[in-house]
């Protein structure tokens, strides 16, 4: 294969980066997966303004990584949590693999700033590259890449 051969319309990176590749997006999503899902929290402790916040979790609503879900407190009117969706959870491993590459490369002197464990045995949380046969693989040299079924070649016909 000739990578330059193919064209990257229709890339599954490219499509998944307009969905959550801007990092108000992430960081709403590092929220969500640490418990905090009302607007209010999400806001202060990202310190972002309103319109960002109110602007991404629309982005996240629409793509279907999260979902609204309406709370109401006594006294007050009626508000959304927003809450992961099957397809939030699955950028689970996404999530842990940034929060390693920021521990390994970005962390203050002191190491970082969060630890993840394993709720049964108390190891810290990883991801792993492995194929379908579950081979790691410790290196992108380990891989081959091939046209899938959605390729196309530059210059043809969408």
């Amino acid at each position: 294969m000739q990578w330059l051969d193919y064209d990257t319309e229709n890339c599954s990176i490219q499509r998944a980066l307009e969905i959550v590749g801007e990092k108000w997006s992430l960081l709403i999503l590092r929220e969500a997966f640490n418990g905090v899902r009302r607007f209010d929290a999400i806001r202060s402790h990202l310190g972002a303004s309103e319109a960002i916040i109110s602007a991404r979790l629309n982005s996240l609503i629409t793509s279907g990584i999260l979902v609204a879900t309406p709370y109401k407190e006594p006294g007050h009117r009626t508000r959304n949590e927003y809450r992961l969706t099957p397809k939030g959870l699955d950028l689970y491993p996404i999530i842990i693999s940034l929060l390693r590459w920021g521990d390994r490369y970005e962390a203050d002197p002191a190491g970082p700033p969060i630890l993840i464990k394993h709720r049964d045995c108390g190891e810290q949380v990883s991801t792993v590259v492995q194929c379908a046969l579950g081979h790691v693989l410790d290196s992108p040299r380990e891989s081959q890449v091939s046209p899938g079924p959605g390729a196309k070649l530059r210059g043809s016909v969408h």
